[in-house]
């Protein structure tokens, strides 16, 4: 549990396992040994990794932090895309309309003004 988690909070907050090192102030090593189930980080060591991922050390501990996270915010930005298309779509409808209106009243206000002069 705790290797999947170290792992899955790294890789979502971007860090390589060199990076998260640099911040715990230990070689790269440690981290993958971490993350095979090799060994485990301290007391005082999981209380700073909590920190530098952001998570409570609970979490850090707990169950596996489901993915489903992750697929929810996949479906969430697919919505808005969707919405965000259809958005555009709607304001494409009301520019084409509102330029057509304009022609035509162009239109009409020539025909007016050529009837005038005649």
């Amino acid at each position: 549990m705790l290797k999947e988690n170290i792992k899955q909070l790294r890789k979502s907050k971007g860090l390589s396992q060199e990076e998260l090192a640099i911040k715990l102030n230990v070689v790269r090593q440690t981290i993958s040994k971490w993350e095979q189930g090799l060994s485990v980080p301290d007391s005082e060591m999981l209380i700073t990794l909590s920190e530098v991922l952001e998570t409570p050390v609970s979490t850090l501990l707990g169950e596996n932090i489901s993915e489903s996270k992750v697929d929810d915010l996949k479906a969430i930005s697919e919505k808005l895309e969707i919405i965000n298309l259809q958005l555009l779509q709607r304001k494409n409808a009301k520019r084409k309309m509102i330029h057509w209106m304009l022609i035509s009243l162009c239109a009409i206000i020539i025909i007016i003004f050529i009837s005038l002069i005649y």
